[in-house]
């Protein structure tokens, strides 16, 4: 398997990535990797609305594996198997997307350049892969959800007081809503008096959550937050 690309996006952590594609509206760019920078390898593709990506889960790369595992939205405490979930902690550590393809552009340097919306992939994942999204083929009428239907609707509230939401630049602020409703929290943490971060658009924002409302209590530069993070350390 040979890396073609890379993911650029706003997400530098795995906490707080939306747990599927297509639920938040954000923009990324899949930038090719020196050997693949060729034209001629996406013509056509801009015929298409949305495509495929396939890549690495290259946070969770181990040598073990579980046949059962915890889905987030089940509360962390019923297991699946885990060819039943989406689970990055897999036999072999494979993801699947379906994004929205907003255009290509061609640099001089870096080559053809896809713009994309609404990954669900950290920054500089490994992309193996990219193909067509095939509407009469991959859109399947009256296809069954199983145990992910009871929990598919679950969001929050959020309370974004204005003095925080000035700070994320603007074209990134429904999106930065939308993350923080989708519960970035890990199943298992559900403390009211605990203060979460998430990183997202070179901000780390800080919440916490009391019945169902998420209230924005902090917002810092990201960079800042790292280099308090080493001095704490």
């Amino acid at each position: 398997m040979k890396i073609i690309a890379r993911v650029r996006s706003d997400y530098p952590e795995k906490f707080g990535i939306p747990r599927q594609s297509g639920l938040v509206k954000t923009s990324e760019t899949v930038v090719f990797e020196p050997a693949y920078r060729v034209a001629d390898a996406v013509r056509g593709l801009e015929g298409y609305s949305h495509i495929w990506l396939l890549w690495q889960f290259s946070e969770a790369v181990r040598d073990d594996w579980s046949p059962m595992v915890h889905p987030p939205r089940l509360g962390g405490n019923r297991r699946m198997g885990v060819f039943a979930t989406r689970s990055p902690y897999r036999p072999n550590p494979i993801g699947l997307s379906a994004v929205r393809l907003e255009g290509i552009e061609l640099d001089a340097e870096l080559g053809p350049l896809l713009r994309i919306s609404g990954a669900d992939i950290m920054d500089g994942t490994p992309i193996y892969d990219i193909k067509p999204y095939l509407p009469y083929a991959d859109s399947i009428q009256n296809a069954v959800g199983g145990f992910s239907e009871a929990v598919m609707d679950h969001k929050l509230r959020v309370e974004f007081p204005d003095e925080f939401l000035a700070r994320i630049p603007e074209d990134k602020r429904a999106a930065a809503v939308n993350i923080l409703e989708q519960d970035p929290r890990p199943p298992y943490q559900n403390d009211p008096e605990r203060i979460y971060g998430t990183a997202f658009a070179g901000k780390n924002i800080r919440f916490y959550v009391r019945k169902g409302v998420l209230t924005v209590c902090g917002i810092e530069d990201y960079a800042d937050f790292l280099r308090n993070k080493d001095q704490r350390a």
